[in-house]
């Protein structure tokens, strides 16, 4: 069996869908009809250029062309991460430890799938790598930009109380614990809620490409079960450290909670 091929008409058949999008905003009046087609604009010239772009990584087969465009994916991903929250953190430390997070999630747990579990060869063969590392940092920067957002909209609610518990002389952890059990929890809970409905209410993307290209269902989910389990390990990893991170960047380094913008801006008035 192999992949039955799609042609440029089947493509605009299947966007006709997209219509319905359209009807509810008009009918609502949501106002998305605009962002509705530059969101399917932008998601059909991405894909047309990593397309050709990861054709031509997978042709060269070498370590530096994988290794420059993993590092344009974490960039990509940490980027996306700032632009998503509305958290009182500045911009700059915020694209710090989004992008320090990412790299080394992505790293330790891309290199741990595939050198250690797959095993391909070469271990560093772009086939491998590449895919891996997008479904890792897909989620760990859902995973980071829950906790950073939870985390400073909780502290920013509780601010009394954790003043209150720092000026009793609380270090800083101790005194944003609330938040942070918080933050973490919200991070991991739609990995978890993911990994309840996989194979009863959903089948992967993974999976499914697998199943539609002729592969043996059996290790399709075998393959998908490793994928999983590697996106919850990157997903636990990427929200406590963004989690701790978060607290070393709303407090300082005499432990005391920062000023948010909102508040410096009143002041400055």
């Amino acid at each position: 069996m192999t992949i039955v091929p799609l042609s440029y008409w089947d493509l605009l058949l299947a966007a006709t869908l997209l219509f319905a999008n359209a009807a509810i905003s008009w009918r609502f009046r949501l106002g998305l009809e605009r962002s509705i087609a530059i969101s399917a604009s932008r998601m059909v010239v991405q894909l047309a250029l990593i397309g050709v772009v990861l054709k031509f990584i997978f042709a060269q087969s070498s370590p530096f062309w994988t290794l420059t465009f993993a590092l344009m994916m974490v960039v990509a991903a940490a980027t996306e991460v700032v632009a998503r929250l509305h958290a009182r953190i500045a911009a700059w430390p915020l694209m710090g430890l989004s992008s320090s997070t990412l790299l080394f999630v992505g790293t330790f747990v891309t290199v741990f799938g595939v050198g250690f579990v797959i095993t391909p060869e070469p271990w560093y063969a772009p086939r491998y790598i590449l895919p891996i590392l997008g479904m890792v940092l897909g989620n760990t920067m859902t995973a980071v930009a829950l906790v950073l957002e939870t985390l400073s909209e909780n502290a920013n609610r509780e601010r009394n109380a954790i003043e209150g518990r720092l000026a009793l002389g609380a270090p800083r952890f101790e005194a944003l614990s609330g938040p942070l059990r918080s933050a973490l929890r919200t991070g991991l809970m739609p990995m978890l809620n993911s990994m309840a409905t996989t194979g009863i209410v959903a089948l992967p993307g993974m999976m499914t490409g697998q199943i539609i290209a002729g592969a043996d269902p059996v290790g399709a989910a075998m393959y998908q079960v490793v994928i999983m389990f590697l996106i919850a390990g990157a997903t636990a990893l990427g929200s406590l450290i963004a989690a701790a991170g978060g607290v070393m960047l709303v407090t300082d380094d005499r432990h005391r909670l920062r000023a948010s913008p909102s508040a410096s801006h009143r002041k400055s008035v």
